[in-house]
């Protein structure tokens, strides 16, 4: 089965989105090892490889449509100053996740490609979980 054009091109935007969080997550973790923040560092380095699982999943998704994955030109990592920005950028990493997924369900639930809805589900409850997950960090931090 040729998927619909939008199908791809949601695909890919997914796929670049998860190679950023993968990216902001990498160097957050990185830098909260340097700060000798040892618990944060794997918290931030759990999420890049829980990132890094959903980019497999998008790519076994283009692969069995025939196509070669390719993420694009990722934008800079913006990993914030202390923990509170970290948690703030990520939170606006992770909102665009839930808009982005949300929006390419429905396309692939109008196009009738039932698998990549499904995938794009999958991929939008662990994102509203990463976001409930930010925002219980967040309010911990007293905001």
């Amino acid at each position: 089965m040729r998927p619909h054009p939008r199908i791809v091109g949601f695909l890919g935007r997914a796929l670049s989105h998860e190679f950023l969080a993968v990216q902001q997550y990498l160097v957050q973790s990185r830098l909260c090892a340097l700060w000798g923040w040892k618990d944060w560092a794997e918290s931030f380095a759990q999420e890049s490889r829980e990132e890094l699982t959903h980019a497999g999943l998008l790519s076994d998704q283009l692969l069995r449509y025939g196509i070669a994955p390719s993420a694009g030109t990722l934008r800079p990592s913006r990993p914030g100053r202390d923990l509170r920005e970290m948690l703030e950028q990520d939170r606006e990493i992770e909102w665009s996740a839930v808009e982005l997924y949300a929006e390419a369900q429905l396309a692939c639930e109008r196009l009738r490609d039932e698998s990549s809805a499904a995938l794009f589900a999958m991929l939008l409850e662990d994102e509203r979980g990463h976001l409930t997950h930010l925002d219980e960090l967040l309010v911990g931090l007293g905001g």
